[in-house]
């Protein structure tokens, strides 16, 4: 099980120089716990950077995955990572979602590199 950050998914979207590496780190949607925080992160990217059927395709890719909405119960789980490990908001709920489905995150982001349950490929 993995959850795969937003991070990834705009350097696989902007086809980027780490877009092939990171593909072969995306596994069946089936096995991809996908938070709603980066739906809405991805949405606003796509609205900003690509066209309504980028957004089409991976709302369909989305819509496959393990649905991870920011309930009452992961909201509270993100506020304590947020405290121990002061995260910013958005990866608080993130973080949260992987360590709840104890699925391994992959990111870019330097600032998870450190933390448990991490695979974090640098995007430059």
């Amino acid at each position: 099980m993995r959850v795969i950050d937003s991070s990834v998914w705009i350097e696989i979207l902007a086809d980027g120089p780490c877009a092939g590496r990171l593909l072969e780190d995306v596994p069946a949607p089936q096995e991809i716990a996908m938070p709603s925080i980066i739906e809405l992160e991805l949405a606003k990217w796509i609205a900003r950077e690509a066209d309504s059927a980028t957004l089409r395709k991976f709302l369909a890719f989305s819509s496959q995955c393990i649905s991870a909405p920011l309930d009452t119960k992961r909201a509270l789980m993100a506020a304590e990572v947020h405290r121990d490990l002061k995260l910013a908001t958005a990866d608080a709920i993130v973080y949260a979602a992987a360590l709840e489905f104890e699925a391994e995150l992959v990111t870019c982001d330097r600032h998870f590199e450190s933390l448990p349950q991490v695979l974090y490929i640098p995007n430059k």
